[in-house]
């Protein structure tokens, strides 16, 4: 059953290069062996992969597209920041990001778009 299976995410990116320099360049992921021309595969943590995937049809949702697990938000979002990554900021009802982070008790949280729009969020588990 897939329930057994690795998943992965594939991120649609209208340049494939620029996509490339940034999560190898800015953020520091390691590219895997592809013998795809139209597509990068990127390593992350435990194992786990994600797809850069260079299409016309770039729509995106309204949501985060790619999330990662980190132990310490604070730490995280300052070593993006000074990789020249900039966080979004949300003042809504009953949800409102300070520096960048949003405090969504037990959790908090964080976003950043790529450079194709894509968002991209940091979750510390509480």
């Amino acid at each position: 059953m897939l329930k057994d299976h690795k998943a992965h995410a594939t991120i649609p990116v209208a340049d494939l290069a620029r996509a490339r320099a940034f999560y190898t360049g800015v953020l520091g992921f390691d590219e895997v062996d592809s013998e795809n021309a139209g597509a990068v595969m990127l390593r992350s943590g435990g194992g786990t992969r994600f797809a850069l995937f260079q299409t016309p049809n770039t729509a995106r949702g309204g949501h985060t597209q790619l999330g990662f697990d980190v132990a310490d938000i604070e730490a995280a979002v300052a070593d993006l920041k000074a990789r020249g990554v900039k966080f979004e900021e949300y003042d809504l009802p009953g949800f409102k990001t300070v520096d960048g982070i949003a405090d969504t008790p037990p959790n908090r949280a964080a976003w950043f778009l790529d450079p194709d729009g894509n968002t991209i969020g940091l979750l510390q588990l509480g």
